[in-house]
C-alpha cells in the first residue's frame, strides 16, 4: 500500500512529556496499573486524522501508530512476526476469487461503528467513490493500479460486495497491495458541512463511479476538517486541537477512540467499548509520548516515565554480533527487557530526477545511471551497520527487503551489486568526461551525449554539488549522513547537508514538475525509506512506478514499468523486477538499522512479538 514511511529524527532539546507520569513496574503488593504509555520518535509526532491522505502525510506515526487505532483498515496485516495477512483482525472475510481471477467477492464480518452504525459493505463503497474522484490525492496510487484497474463494483447486499476487474491479475498481490489500501469510511462522514445529516453528501451510496463530484466535495471538507486545505496546501494545520472534540473523528472502529491531542504529539486515547473485534483493551488509557530529543526520551526510561520506548543507537553500550538477536541491554534500563524490531522494508532516500536545482542541471545529472553507480559504491553498508548500527542492521540492495526472512529477495540483491570501491567510483566519473577533484568539486569537462561525454543535458562546468536535507531528531541518522558526505568526497561528490524535521522533510520530496518553484529540491532523507504498508507485496508499484503517488524523485523507466505490470497481472516470480532495479538504482540505498531497538517494561505483556510493519496494538498490551 499504502505507503509508509518511517520517520527517525535526530537534534538535541528537552524532553515534550505527555498528559501522565507513570512509575515503572509495580512490586509485589502494588496495585496494577490501568495506563500504559509509549514513546513516539523523536520530532516524529503524527500530523493528520483523516485515514486518506497524500504522500505530504503518508508516515508510519501517522498511520500505523496512529489512525489505525481508531480506524480499522478492510484488511488487517501484520500476524506475529510476519507481514502476513491476518484474518481474526480483519473487518471482512478473505476474498474470494472467480471468474479466472477477474471476480472479487468481499464479505463483512458484524463489526460496529461507535455511534451505533453497523460496518457495512456500502461504507466500503464509500472509500471507493472517493478514491475514484480523489486518486491523484491518494498516496497510494499507481497508474494502471486500483481504481484504474475496477471495471464495476455492485453493493449485493448490507454485508456483501463484490469487484469486478479489467482483467485477470495475481490474486495474491490484488490481495496484498490492492484490497489492502482499502479503509471503510462511516455513513457520518459523507456530509459537506458541519452537522449535515449521514449520506448528506452523496458519495457513499451511489453506484461506483457515479459521484465524483459529491464525493470531491466530501473529501474537501474532511480533508479541511483535518486540517488540509486543498486550496493552499503549504498551510499549517490548524485543526489538530479539534481532533479529540470533534463529533467527526468520535465515530471509529477501533479498540481505542481519541480523548486529547496537540500538535506537539501529545495523544491520548481510552478503549471504544462497542469495539467488535477479538482483542479487547484491559488498559483504561494508553498515551503516546513526544519527545524533541532521543536523550530525552533515554531520560524518560531510566526516569521510569514511559512503558514502551527505545533505545537510541548512541546508548548501546555494548553491540550486537548477530543483526536479528539483542546483545546486552544499557545496564541504567534493568526494568526493561530490550527487543530488535525489524520492519517490513528497505531503506532509502530519492534522486528528485526532475530538480531544477543545481543551475537547472540537478535532474540531468541523476538521470544518468553511471551517476548514480558512482554513489552507490561510496556507500561502505557493511562498515556503518557496524560502527554506527552497533551490529543491529542488515543491508538494502535492491528494492525487496533481506529481512524479515522472506521468499522474494533474489541472491543478487542480496550479494550487493554495488559494493564499496572508490576506485570504481572515481573511473566511472572519469571516463564519462567529468575532471574529478578528490576532496573538492567534480566539474563536467566533456558535455554532450557520446561516448566520453557527461550525457544530456548536462553543461560544461556542471558541478557534482547537491543539497541534502534529512530529518533531525536521531543521532545515527546524523553520523550516517557525516560519513556518506566524507565518503562521496573521495570522488569529488560535494554535499551540503541541513537538517529539518521528520514532517518537513516528507513534505518537501514529493513527486514534483520539472521547471516548477516546488522542484528546486535535490535530495532529501526523511531517515529510514519505506515500509511495504499497505503495498505488502512488495513489488515496487507505489514507490518506483513512473506517475505513483509515493514515487517520491519521479522516477521512470518503462523497463521498469513493464517488469512491474508483469508481477501485478501474472504469477512471475520478483526476480526480473528486483535485479533490474538493484542495477538502475532508482534511489540511494541504504543500511536498513533495526528501526527500533525497543525497551519493553518488564511486567507488560502482549508487545511482543512486534509488528514488523511498525503498527502497535496496545489493546493486547497486559500489565
Amino acid at each position: 500500500m499504502i505507503r509508509r514511511m518511517v520517520g527517525v529524527g535526530l537534534a538535541a532539546g528537552a524532553l515534550t512529556l505527555g498528559l501522565v507520569t507513570l512509575a515503572p513496574a509495580t512490586s509485589s503488593g502494588a496495585s496494577t496499573p490501568t495506563t500504559a504509555s509509549w514513546a513516539e520518535l523523536p520530532q516524529t509526532p503524527p500530523n493528520y486524522i483523516f485515514p486518506f491522505m497524500s504522500l505530504a502525510f503518508f508516515s508510519v506515526s501517522t498511520i500505523n501508530q496512529f489512525q489505525f487505532l481508531m480506524y480499522r483498515p478492510l484488511y488487517w496485516f501484520g500476524n506475529g512476526s510476519t507481514p502476513n495477512l491476518n484474518p481474526s483482525l480483519s473487518l471482512a472475510q478473505n476474498p474470494v476469487y472467480t471468474n479466472n481471477g477477474e471476480t472479487v467477492t468481499i464479505d463483512m464480518k458484524p463489526y460496529k461503528w461507535s455511534n451505533g452504525e453497523t460496518v457495512t459493505a456500502e461504507n466500503v463503497m464509500f472509500w471507493m467513490n472517493m478514491l475514484h474522484a480523489e486518486k491523484a490525492n491518494w498516496a497510494g496510487y499507481a497508474p494502471g493500479t486500483i481504481p484504474d484497474d475496477i471495471k464495476s463494483i455492485s453493493v449485493d447486499s448490507p454485508t456483501q460486495l463484490t469487484f469486478t476487474l479489467t482483467g485477470p491479475v495475481n490474486n495474491y498481490w490484488f490481495t496484498y497491495n490492492e484490497l489492502s489500501q482499502l479503509t471503510p469510511m462511516p455513513n457520518a462522514w459523507d456530509i459537506t458541512a458541519k452537522g449535515g445529516a449521514p449520506n448528506s453528501g452523496g458519495c457513499a451510496a451511489a453506484p461506483y463511479g457515479t459521484a465524483d463530484a459529491q464525493c470531491k466535495a466530501v473529501w474537501t471538507f474532511l480533508s479541511k476538517q483535518s486540517g488540509y486545505d486543498p486550496a493552499n496546501p503549504k498551510a499549517a494545520n490548524n485543526s489538530m486541537s479539534t481532533y479529540a472534540t470533534s463529533p467527526i473523528w468520535k465515530v471509529v472502529d477501533g479498540p481505542w477512540k481519541l480523548t486529547h491531542f496537540d500538535a506537539s504529539g501529545n495523544v491520548t486515547f481510552v478503549p471504544n467499548k462497542t469495539y467488535s473485534g477479538p482483542v479487547k483493551p484491559t488498559l483504561k488509557k494508553f498515551v503516546e509520548l513526544p519527545f524533541t530529543s532521543e536523550s530525552a526520551e533515554f531520560n524518560a526510561l531510566v526516569g521510569g516515565k514511559v512503558n514502551v520506548g527505545y533505545l537510541p543507537f548512541q546508548d548501546v553500550t555494548k553491540g550486537t554480533t548477530n543483526a536479528l538477536k539483542a546483545g546486552p541491554n544499557n545496564p541504567r534500563l534493568t526494568n526493561f527487557k530490550l527487543s530488535p524490531l525489524y520492519t517490513w522494508g528497505i531503506n532509502y532516500f530519492p534522486y528528485n530526477f526532475n530538480s531544477s536545482g543545481g543551475g537547472g542541471s540537478a535532474g540531468k545529472i541523476f538521470s544518468q545511471l553511471y551517476v548514480r553507480q558512482a554513489i552507490e559504491y561510496l556507500v561502505d553498508q557493511p562498515l556503518y551497520i557496524k560502527k554506527i548500527d552497533k551490529g543491529y542492521g542488515v543491508g538494502t540492495y535492491g528494492p525487496v527487503p533481506s529481512q524479515p526472512d522472506n521468499p522474494f529477495v533474489s541472491q543478487e540483491v542480496k550479494n550487493n551489486p554495488y559494493p564499496y570501491n572508490p576506485g570504481k567510483a572515481t573511473t566511472l566519473l572519469k571516463s564519462h568526461g567529468w575532471k574529478v577533484v578528490p576532496h573538492g568539486t567534480t566539474t563536467c569537462q566533456s558535455p554532450g551525449t557520446g561516448a566520453n561525454q557527461c550525457g544530456a543535458g548536462i553543461p560544461a562546468g556542471a558541478k557534482l554539488a547537491f543539497n541534502l536535507q534529512y530529518a533531525s531528531g536521531q543521532q545515527s541518522l546524523t553520523q550516517l549522513m557525516t560519513a556518506e558526505k566524507s565518503s562521496w568526497s573521495q570522488a569529488g561528490i560535494n554535499i551540503t547537508l541541513s537538517q529539518a524535521s521528520f514532517n518537513t522533510v516528507l513534505g518537501v520530496a514529493v513527486p514534483c514538475t520539472a521547471g516548477t518553484k516546488a522542484c528546486s529540491w535535490e535530495l532529501e532523507n526523511w531517515g529510514a525509506g519505506w515500509i511495504f504498508a499497505p503495498d505488502y507485496y512488495p513489488t515496487g508499484e507505489s514507490i518506483f512506478q513512473t506517475g505513483a503517488g509515493s514515487n517520491s524523485g519521479s522516477y521512470s523507466d518503462p523497463t521498469n514499468d513493464a517488469n512491474i505490470l508483469a508481477t501485478n497481472v501474472t504469477q512471475v516470480p520478483l526476480t526480473t523486477y528486483e535485479n533490474y532495479l538493484a542495477e538502475q538504482l532508482p534511489a540511494i540505498f541504504q543500511p536498513n538499522q533495526a528501526s527500533s531497538l525497543t525497551e519493553i517494561q518488564k511486567g507488560l505483556k502482549g508487545v511482543t512479538p512486534q509488528n514488523p510493519l511498525w503498527e502497535i496494538n496496545p489493546e493486547a498490551w497486559r500489565f
